[in-house]
């Protein structure tokens, strides 16, 4: 089924909790975030953040912290691996993934 299309019927909330792990990991995967930037740039609560980075093996995407500096949060997240998920798909479609999750695309973000 087309992002569009599952869109307009009303989505599970475990459907919107898949879309928002790989639009997280999208966003870590195209530029070096911890979770004060994923804050900003989607205005998602930081619970939810960790929440969600931390089921990130649930559907394969395995994600660490490199520590950057002598704070413990100092640092960023990297993807080590996508698992069964096509990075390549999310790219396409990162901007209808955003809109159905609520936050800012990458692009508009950066206006």
């Amino acid at each position: 089924m087309p992002l569009e299309a599952a869109a307009t019927q009303s989505m599970s909330k475990q459907h919107k909790a898949f879309l928002r792990k790989l639009y997280l990991a999208h966003l870590m995967d195209d530029e070096r975030h911890n979770l004060l930037s994923l804050n900003k740039l989607t205005g998602m609560p930081r619970r939810t953040l960790q929440d969600s980075i931390a089921a990130f093996e649930d559907i394969g995407i395995r994600v660490e912290f490199v520590q950057d500096g002598s704070r413990n949060n100092a640092g960023y997240y990297r993807i080590v691996t996508w698992g069964p998920i096509s990075s390549a798909w999310v790219d396409t479609h990162v901007d209808e993934i955003a809109a159905i999750i609520g936050v800012n695309a990458p692009s508009e973000a950066l206006a």
